[in-house]
């Protein structure tokens, strides 16, 4: 048995070496045992040059797993059905629902990942399983299924609608978070943490137990965050004793100078190409 938890960046904002491309997206590649977890796809722009670039067998992916249903964690859907037909798809029901931003100007900005790829994706329909709650993906991987909003001082980190006459907010229920127990402790995984990153870390504790967590990788979507919730974040991560936060895409410069600040040396950028492993 591989005792090793191994995690990839594949896709990200910012890329960290020659020949490695970013794009405005997430992506993981999780080997943990002999499974291989896709987790979050991308827009599909550099999916498949960073994995082979990265010497990353993506044919041999067999779970893919959607955090939530924006197109730069769900367009590279299509594209990594393509080289992985026999995956299995985990996500929330709501994920291919229509989603749509306000933008400044105050029009609708299509924001889903269904409608170009509803083909591919309903093609593979007797391979997804909803993830509305907790649930295994392989040994000691789970995702949270939908995250309970306790925290007054978060909230999904926009103006999001399921309409395009933004006239019904998304709640985005269909955002979740990866877990995966390790010696060290428990190492969480987001995609936006649009149900707020505490939330999702309180939530990832009373399902393990309260054990401790010592790894939280991934966007916080903190870009817009007010300096109150800046403030109320960074007291509640010293309240986890969270050890690493590898953290980009979504989480904001002034978020991530903040959080570098409050935890020097805890705090780095999770650029395409960066690799974490964990002992389980």
């Amino acid at each position: 048995m591989n005792d090793v938890v191994r995690i990839t960046v594949l896709v990200e904002n910012t890329a960290g070496d020659r020949g490695l491309l970013g794009e405005h997206g997430l992506g993981f590649w999780v080997e943990i045992g002999s499974k291989r977890v896709l987790f979050d796809t991308g827009q599909g722009i550099s999916l498949e040059h960073n994995a082979r670039t990265l010497d990353i067998p993506l044919g041999s992916t067999d779970a893919i797993v959607l955090s939530h249903g924006h197109y730069d964690h769900a367009s590279g859907l299509a594209r990594a059905l393509t080289i992985a037909p026999h995956a299995e798809i985990f996500a929330h029901s709501a994920a291919f629902d229509n989603k749509y931003a306000r933008s400044h100007d105050g029009s609708a900005r299509y924001l889903g990942a269904l409608a170009s790829h509803e083909h591919a994706i309903w093609k593979q329909a007797e391979s997804l399983t909803p993830t509305n709650r907790t649930t295994e993906i392989c040994d000691g991987m789970f995702v949270t299924g939908e995250i309970p909003r306790i925290t007054e001082f978060e909230d999904t980190g926009g103006p999001f609608f399921l309409d395009e006459q933004l006239t019904e907010p998304d709640p985005l229920v269909d955002d979740q978070a990866a877990f995966v127990e390790t010696s060290v402790g428990t190492v969480v995984i987001l995609g936006c943490a649009h149900s707020g990153v505490i939330n999702t870390l309180r939530y990832v504790q009373t399902l393990t137990n309260y054990r401790p967590i010592h790894t939280v990788i991934g966007g916080m979507h903190l870009r817009n965050a007010s300096s109150e919730r800046l403030d109320k974040t960074v007291l509640e991560l010293r309240c986890f004793d969270v050890r690493r936060l590898i953290l980009g895409h979504c989480t904001g410069p002034d978020a991530l100078e903040r959080l570098r600040s409050e935890f020097p040396g805890g705090c780095a950028n999770c650029h395409v190409g960066t690799v974490m492993e964990f002992n389980r």
